[in-house]
């Protein structure tokens, strides 16, 4: 029998960071996080096995993402998307700072991460914050490839010479689909929406030792049958607006809006089939439902219960990336 569980209401979280080699200070500096050393990742919200997340505020505070999901079922996740992943929470939300380039890696899609890690597939979104003069993402191949040619480029070494480098700014989003050889540059702070995986193929890791001093392990062979020769354009278009969601990019798993507010804005979300998480990307805001209020602010993450209908944003300049399962 299910306990008597107190109403639920925006939700915010321990952030859990990351010390990584790349890693660097933006994620104080610019985010205002209260950590020190490189970090190169803060996970905001995060189901993944002993990485859990723990409620920040009210009165379900300390209380686990786990240990909600057990007992509010599909008033916290919305009734469809109890029925695909019952008490999983299907999405990872991550910010990332990048000092030094990150490997050179693939993800496998849901079938090779189902049959090799019983786990799902890793599709992600990246939205650029803050890009360094010179910096670049690397997406993808700069010619035609396919297995054998990689192979043959893999054993002589060049493989650096036939990644394609894409040029960046602030405020660009990428769609990283399985398969699809990527690494984030030197330079680059960024949101990061994913699915629920902690699974990533390297291929390639600068011949760099870890914090350990020790080289990290590459997955040349597994990498293989990840990849996706058939090249694709990860780039994704939209024009900002203010006032208003604007539409970033959907895939199965999540769909991603930007929301550039100068006035208070009154978001009706009973269309929306599922919770919705708030990543703020620059100033501040109060979050409002009928009895709850809540501040967010740069650097910081939100998550909004399916079984609410309507949130409050109370500011006078605020952007987001606003995110929920279509």
């Amino acid at each position: 029998m299910m306990l008597t569980v107190s109403p639920l209401y925006p939700l915010k979280f321990h952030p859990i960071f990351k010390q990584k080699v790349w890693g660097g200070k933006k994620l104080n500096k610019i985010l205002k996080k209260n950590v020190v050393g490189n970090v190169g990742e803060s996970w905001e919200i995060s189901g993944v096995a002993e990485n859990v997340s723990e409620i920040l505020n009210g009165p379900l505070k300390e209380k686990s993402l786990n240990w909600l999901l057990e007992n509010y079922k599909e008033k916290l996740v919305g009734e469809k998307v109890y029925n695909l992943f019952g008490n999983k929470f299907p999405l990872l939300f991550k910010f990332i700072d990048a000092r030094e380039n990150l490997s050179v890696q693939v993800h496998p899609n849901d079938f090779l991460a189902k049959s090799r890690h019983n786990s799902f597939g890793k599709t992600e979104l990246w939205y650029l914050i803050d890009v360094e003069k010179n910096a670049k993402l690397i997406l993808g191949f700069n010619e035609k490839m396919d297995q054998k040619k990689y192979i043959k480029t893999l054993s002589e070494n060049k493989i650096t010479e036939v990644l394609n480098s894409e040029a960046i700014k602030n405020g660009d989003a990428f769609m990283i689909d399985p398969g699809t050889i990527h690494a984030i540059g030197a330079g680059v702070l960024l949101a990061e929406i994913q699915q629920t995986s902690d699974i990533t193929y390297r291929i390639y890791d600068w011949d760099r030792p870890d914090t350990n001093g020790k080289m990290r392990q590459l997955h040349t062979d597994l990498a293989l049958d990840a990849i996706d020769f058939n090249q694709s354009k990860p780039r994704l278009d939209y024009i900002e607006e203010k006032n208003s969601p604007v539409h970033i990019g959907t895939t199965d798993f999540f769909s991603v809006n930007k929301l550039v507010l100068s006035q208070t804005y009154i978001r009706n979300l009973e269309e929306i089939p599922s919770f919705t998480v708030y990543m703020c990307l620059e100033g501040n805001a109060i979050i409002e439902t009928d009895d709850f209020s809540e501040e967010i602010k740069k650097g910081e993450t939100m998550l909004i219960p399916a079984q609410l209908p309507e949130i409050k944003i109370t500011t006078n300049s605020a952007s987001f990336l606003e995110v929920y399962i279509p």
